[in-house]
């Protein structure tokens, strides 16, 4: 809207010590409305939005003092009163305009991915209709559920089933790795080696008066999300600033995240009371092991440890060779403070994990040139500091260039973006995010995680690290079993080596009972450490050593420990295999493709929307329906001998002979995302329905199985079948409701 003229025509005489700001913020204000500008089209940034707000806002502030001078003076004119009225009531609407855009940049429905909903209504119409249609319901929900827990129904079972055996074919049988089943119960032993014990923790603050517990980083971050959603006044600077803290949350230390909640008066969200100071929870779920309750036990926090001390054997197995990889699928618990976002954080879950074990010196991957083409989005860890976007790059030049570390970790992370597309994942809303630097663990090379965009926001569904040979080093550490790996020479190679032999003798005189556990850890001693050491022995006599596995300091003399770089021949390299670990959250992924698949369209009445879940053949629950066109004995009959011949092809299928019109039997069955419906309409000749082009094609009977089934394998597309058999025109009764 362009202002009207009598404004800035009259704002010359009765006014003249305030018209130079109005006009210029009138004049600035017009250009911003009328001229081509970043925020003219739909590429319009939030910053940009949120700027144009700002200074219409000025205008309108300006404009509204204006007002009140020119009321409070009695030389002035009706006519000039109302015509500054009216130029305020312009100015608004172009407030509320420019407002109105920066909440639609800001819900980001620009690109469509919502149907033009807010987030949280599509978010509601989504889970809506899961819960209807038993996809996923609250577990124990005769007794009012409890936080964190959900059962999955028979459409929920079946797309799960269907995720699980397509993660299996592309990376268990592609790959050739070694599944394995592990119990959920694991020992503490394994659990303090790997550091679950004492590190697996969350930052919780509680109500200083209630007492009640909440999760200190999701309170900072509802925060943030809730003053850049809904505070449109917000300034371009602190949006930045917001933003920022929810890029380097996870970088925050318990100190850090303490400070930004007293900062912006964070208090508790159900009564207003004032926290704590965050401090460690640890998200384990104890349990004892064997009647005695002496036993400590945990319900496993990930499938990963099991792999890890069963490595000797798979090593064994594998033929002693290196690279091979080791996969697990199985259910994990973790005791979050407050479970909230539906399927995206639960206290037990569903994790398939791989383990490749690589040799540290050469982590080249043979297969790395079939993915080395791929381009998509990636966040290295440079553009997050510099608060910039994900940008697509090529798989290839990324590690060429050393922004993703190695070949065998860049192949998972290409094998890991095929995987997710080719469920249905929108490639668009899909992201690999580099770990800050404070945010990877010290042992890591390098680490991603794979974010699928959903209405909860960016939402990490697959971590891809390079976790070096930590973990089996804890272990090996821990249970005095070498957990190692052999290469041997061709012809025998003299090495200079370090040799570390403790004196057991005057070990035992000094440290009795406790001398085991100082062997072993002088002996488990890096190069580094020990040369250290030797140093220190030399020079002083003696030196401190921390022995971990007695959780104190003890002090070396020279007498107990001799420390030398001996030249030995070798036949052999003994070394800990590095692990490239990929780990899949299934439900998460399960969930964000719920949403990128959910859409609605109108009926033929167009009195109400119909959901449809576009799943792609390969994870939809159901493959085919079958549906009689009227009910009649001969028909009926004729779907039954389809429905069998799919089975026995290994489609899954539903029949209904039920009474209800056909247009109400596909909206039903699109509603649960069956790709394909058959019609049978007479006795010899059937049509088969494609969901989301709602296109018919006419085929024999005996045909149909076959065909469906190359369809759904992937062996042909839609488009190809269309061209083979002849279209058919749904009639007025197949048209009802459709």
């Amino acid at each position: 809207m362009r202002f009207p003229t009598p404004l800035l025509l009259r704002a010359q005489s009765p006014l003249q010590s305030q018209s130079k700001t109005l006009l210029s913020l009138l004049l600035r204000s017009r250009r911003l409305s009328s001229a081509p500008s970043p925020m003219a089209g739909p590429s319009s940034s939030e910053a940009t939005l949120r700027e144009a707000l700002a200074e219409k806002q000025a205008a309108v502030d300006t404009q509204a003092e204006a007002v009140r001078t020119l009321k409070a003076r009695p030389d002035v004119s009706q006519a000039e009163i109302d015509s500054a009225v009216e130029s305020l009531k312009g100015l608004k609407l172009e407030v509320a305009a420019v407002a109105k855009r920066l909440q639609a940049e800001v819900n980001a429905n620009g690109d469509g991915s919502t149907g033009g909903l807010s987030k949280d209504a599509f978010r509601l119409a989504v889970v809506n209709t899961l819960e209807r249609r038993l996809f996923f319901i609250p577990s124990f929900k005769i007794y009012r559920g409890v936080a964190g827990f959900y059962d999955y129904g028979p459409p929920g079972c079946a797309v799960k089933s269907n995720v699980l055996a397509f993660w299996r074919q592309h990376f268990v049988l592609e790959e050739n790795m070694l599944e394995v089943d592990c119990p959920c119960v694991t020992p503490e032993v394994v659990l303090k080696a790997s550091g679950h014990v004492d590190k697996f923790t969350d930052l919780m603050v509680k109500d200083e008066k209630t007492g009640t517990c909440y999760r200190a980083d999701h309170l900072l971050k509802d925060y943030c999300k809730e003053k850049l959603e809904k505070d449109l006044t917000l300034a371009p600077a602190k949006a930045s600033e917001l933003k920022h803290i929810l890029a380097v949350l996870d970088d925050l230390s318990s100190e850090e995240l303490g400070a930004k909640l007293k900062e912006y008066g964070i208090t508790a969200p159900d009564t207003k009371n004032p926290l704590s100071d965050p401090y460690p929870f640890n998200l384990m779920f104890q349990t004892s092991i064997g009647p005695t309750g002496l036993s400590t036990g945990y319900m496993r926090p990930e499938t990963a440890q099991g792999i890890f001390v069963n490595f000797k054997d798979l090593y064994y197995y594998n033929g002693n060779r290196l690279p091979f990889a080791a996969a697990q699928i199985g259910q994990a618990f973790r005791n979050e403070i407050s479970p909230r976002q539906g399927l995206l954080r639960v206290r037990e879950f569903t994790l398939a994990e791989i383990e490749h074990f690589v040799d540290p010196d050469d982590k080249s991957h043979p297969k790395f040139a079939d993915v080395a083409d791929l381009e998509f989005l990636m966040f290295p860890r440079e553009d997050q500091m510099a608060g910039e976007s994900a940008r697509k790059i090529v798989l290839g030049e990324a590690v060429s260039k050393r922004t993703i570390n190695n070949e065998t970790l860049g192949y998972f992370i290409g094998r890991v973006f095929l995987f997710l597309t080719h469920l249905g994942i929108d490639k668009d809303r899909l992201r690999f995010r580099q770990h800050l630097p404070n945010e990877m663990a010290h042992y890591a090379a390098d680490c991603w995680d794979a974010e699928i965009e959903c209405s909860f926001g960016w939402i990490e569904c697959v971590g891809i690290a390079d976790r070096s040979a930590y973990d089996l080093r804890a272990h090996t550490d821990k249970s005095g079993i070498p957990l190692v790996a052999h290469e041997k020479f061709s012809e025998p190679r003299e090495v200079e080596k370090l040799v570390i032999t403790p004196s057991k003798k005057d070990l035992g005189l000094a440290f009795k009972g406790s001398q085991k556990m100082v062997v072993e850890a002088l002996e488990a001693m890096t190069e580094k450490e020990a040369l250290e050491m030797k140093a220190t022995l030399e020079s002083k006599g003696e030196a401190e050593f921390l022995v971990c596995t007695l959780g104190k300091t003890v002090n070396i003399t020279k007498n107990m420990v001799t420390i030398n770089m001996e030249k030995k021949k070798e036949h052999q390299r003994v070394f800990t295999p590095s692990v490239i670990e990929p780990s899949f959250g299934i439900g998460r992924i399960i969930y964000c493709l719920y949403e990128h698949s959910f859409y609605t369209r109108p009926s033929k009445s167009e009195d109400e929307q119909l959901n449809v879940f576009r799943f792609p053949p390969l994870v939809a629950p159901i493959k085919c329906t079958v549906f009689p066109l009227i009910k009649t004995q001969k028909l009926d009959d004729v779907a039954r001998i389809i429905a069998k011949s799919l089975t026995a092809a290994g489609i899954s299928n539903l029949i209904d002979v039920t009474g209800t019109s056909i247009g109400k039997r596909y909206a039903r069955t699109d509603e649960i995302g069956v790709p394909f419906a058959v019609t049978v309409d007479s006795t010899t000749t059937v049509t088969i329905r494609e969901r989301d082009s709602k296109e018919q094609i006419r085929v024999e009977i005996g045909e149909v199985a076959s065909v469906v089934k190359e369809v759904t394998d992937g062996h042909s597309t839609w488009a190809d079948v269309m061209w083979r058999f002849p279209t058919h025109a749904a009639s007025a009764d197949e048209r009802l409701d459709d």
